[in-house]
């Protein structure tokens, strides 16, 4: 089974599960959301955020395939770029901080470690580009058919809750913590060997 996470662009954005890719309740303010309902505009609304927030700041979304089939995405961006964060009672995001919106692995690709791999994904894309951290308004009811991320799921991978609440916690995920441990382990190990090779060399240098 072949893995790979790639960046969310306009020609792949069909690659998102159909419902997602016609959801707009994070891009537009609640009462431009509803006039795009209407008139049956979402897809192209959903099209035109993401060309503005990939020309003005930069990758704002993950996809994940599994065998080549599309299995989970992720989407992230500026706090001042997500009208629907203002709404939420446990705003504002931290000035320091990325909003991740929305973050879903398809049913049949569920329990694959796959909504972990599109976290970490995240956090090193945005660690390159000098962000301290991560924020997202966590679902504590938990609904499938939520538009936020579970809180629960957000506990598991490392989110902390930074202001409480009893249905929308803001969560935060200093990004250092995201980095997996695989990699801290194998840095650990190139250092210990590295301090064993030293060391074993320095009798024969001396002998000589």
């Amino acid at each position: 089974m072949s893995r790979r996470v790639v960046g969310v662009t306009l020609d792949n954005l069909d690659h998102l599960p159909q419902r997602c890719r016609r959801c707009v309740f994070w891009e537009l303010a609640p009462h431009v959301r509803e006039q795009a309902e209407e008139f049956g505009e979402t897809e192209l609304e959903k099209e035109a955020w993401v060309s503005s927030v990939l020309l003005e700041w930069g990758s704002c979304g993950r996809i994940v395939y599994v065998d080549g089939v599309p299995a989970g995405y992720a989407m992230y961006a500026p706090p001042a770029a997500v009208p629907r964060s203002s709404a939420f009672p446990t705003a504002p995001v931290s000035a320091d901080a990325v909003l991740l919106t929305a973050l879903r692995v398809l049913p049949e690709f569920e329990h694959g470690g796959l909504g972990r791999i599109l976290v970490q994904n995240v956090a090193k894309d945005l660690t390159r580009r000098g962000v301290k951290a991560v924020e997202a308004f966590g679902d504590l009811a938990g609904s499938a058919e939520s538009c936020v991320i579970p809180a629960g799921f957000l506990q598991q991978v490392g989110f902390k809750t930074v202001r409480p609440h009893p249905k929308w916690p803001r969560m935060r995920l200093e990004l250092r913590t995201a980095i997996s441990w695989k990699e801290d382990v194998e840095a650990a190990l190139e250092r210990l060997l590295s301090s064993v090779t030293i060391k074993t060399a320095e009798p024969v240098v001396g002998g000589a």
